[in-house]
């Protein structure tokens, strides 16, 4: 877990950009009907703007909120970490799923320009992107940026 708000900035550009960069992947594929070069090339060509609108929801708004309900409401600071991992994580899945499930709506009305159907399309992207973002962000994502952070920077290296 970061120890100040350089690591959590850090952590946020590491974390942002894995889970981005594979739900664009995934979400293309779901509109595409499957995987291929196209999805890469699609996901690769958007994935830029999503990553700016990600870290911009993330480190202001969801960040906060996320840790404040965990805290409030889920854990103690005395709580296991992986108890407190699992709880942040979960706390940010949630919002950021809701999130950036409208910026997709948004890229398809822009493709499509059949704006009528944003609401639509936000709604039904909600559940499909958190069956994907959830288990990811648990499982491999959220593992794999601590074991790239704590290797690049251990305990104690960036001070706050």
């Amino acid at each position: 877990m970061p120890q100040n708000k350089r690591e959590s900035l850090i952590c946020t550009v590491l974390m942002c950009f894995i889970m981005v960069l594979w739900m664009s992947y995934y979400n293309v594929a779901l509109h595409m009907g499957g995987f291929s070069l196209k999805v890469l090339k699609a996901g690769w060509l958007g994935f830029p703007f999503a990553y700016i609108y990600a870290m911009c929801f993330d480190w202001f708004f969801v960040s906060k909120m996320a840790k404040g309900f965990a805290f409030r409401f889920l854990v103690k600071p005395d709580s296991s970490v992986i108890k407190k991992v699992i709880c942040i994580s979960t706390c940010m899945v949630v919002p950021m799923v809701i999130v950036m499930s409208f910026y997709g709506g948004i890229e398809a009305c822009i493709q499509t320009g059949q704006w009528k159907l944003l609401p639509m399309i936000w709604i039904t992207n909600i559940p499909k992107n958190f069956i994907m973002a959830l288990p990811f962000q648990l499982l491999v994502a959220g593992p794999l940026v601590r074991k790239i952070f704590r290797s690049a920077f251990p305990v104690g290296s960036i001070v706050g």
